[in-house]
């Protein structure tokens, strides 16, 4: 089941340097991209919470604070403009209730993952959170996800954090462990989700700064190589181990290399549909690179949610039906 390009350790077999190339290598392969790559927007479907209960109230990332106040209020508004900026390029969103006594249920990436048409909600490594597995199984079962086509497999037995360490890369699932999710949830995602009877491998990527303790604050999958255009990622090398930074090198040769800025107001954070970009409008030059290989930059404001470590991709989970929509989002921008 997992991929042949590399050990059981995640260690990559092609022998290739472990030096991550140079930013200048990286720029000259953006700029080569803005001239060759037509993007196209793909139908996506989200599931969201709205932060009716978000506060900061405990500290279990680096990035909480107990002693700076939230707004729930303000957190909310700033919720509905990413999702009204799903909706108005097409997308659908679908949401789940929050429930009391779980402020950062709003993260619904974290909640678990969908593939194929199959369901499989975390198992947090907190206690603080412990509840939103169930949770999010229960949506799983309920009738909404039956109307989209979903199937629950249940929650997961080992430490698992959903989308937050488990990125779906066409027929790749680059799986995060190291900090929330181990690498005995990865072979358990790949044995309930059925990934090897959908073509599906999965590549381990072991993540080492605490500060990018998910998968997706430390790499962005801007496209997934649905409209025939090869995957393109961008990420922050040093959030991986070196051997880690190889097999993302060797993978994915022309991603975008992020700056420690950009990363620390978790710029890498996005979710894209192919064409559209959404992101943090904390981000520079990260915004500016990922525009120059042809994408459109959506930024947004969720200044008040990231008091508790998250931001676009965070409050986003992809639904993904057993049969995908094959119709490109509506682009007001190419209809008007």
């Amino acid at each position: 089941m997992f991929s042949q390009g590399v050990d059981p350790e995640g260690n990559p077999r092609s022998g290739r340097n472990e030096t991550p190339p140079s930013r200048n290598t990286a720029v000259d392969s953006v700029a080569a991209m803005t001239h060759t790559v037509t993007r196209r927007a793909v139908n996506r479907h989200f599931l969201m919470c709205p932060p009716e209960h978000f506060d900061v109230v405990y500290a279990i990332n680096p990035w909480m604070d107990t002693s700076v106040p939230v707004d729930t209020g303000r957190a909310l508004a700033q919720w509905e403009t990413l999702k009204q900026a799903y909706e108005t390029r097409g997308h659908t969103v679908d949401v789940i209730d929050p429930e009391p006594g779980l402020p950062d249920m709003v993260y619904a990436a974290n909640g678990g993952i969908v593939v194929g048409g199959q369901a499989l909600a975390a198992r947090f490594t907190y206690p603080e959170r412990a509840k939103e597995g169930p949770a999010y199984d229960a949506w799983f079962t309920g009738p909404a996800a039956r109307a989209r086509g979903i199937t629950s497999a249940g929650q997961s037995g080992e430490t698992q954090e959903g989308e937050g360490d488990l990125l779906l890369v066409g027929d790749t699932l680059l799986a995060g462990h190291g900090f929330r999710t181990t690498r005995a949830a990865h072979e358990e995602a790949a044995r309930r989700l059925g990934l090897a009877e959908q073509g599906i491998d999965v590549v381990p990527l072991e993540l080492v700064d605490p500060r990018y303790y998910h998968l997706d604050t430390a790499l962005a999958v801007l496209d997934t190589g649905e409209t025939g255009n090869a995957p393109l990622l961008a990420y922050l090398p040093g959030a991986f181990t070196p051997a880690s930074r190889a097999t993302l090198e060797r993978l994915y040769p022309d991603a975008i290399l992020a700056s420690d800025d950009d990363a620390a107001v978790l710029g890498l954070n996005v979710v894209s549909d192919g064409k559209h970009v959404f992101l943090t409008d904390r981000a520079g030059r990260l915004a500016d690179d990922i525009a120059a290989a042809g994408f459109d930059v959506v930024p947004v404001d969720l200044s008040e949610l990231f008091k508790g470590g998250g931001s676009v991709k965070c409050c986003t989970l992809e639904l993904r039906p057993d049969t995908p929509a094959a119709d490109c989002a509506a682009d007001p921008e190419e209809s008007a």
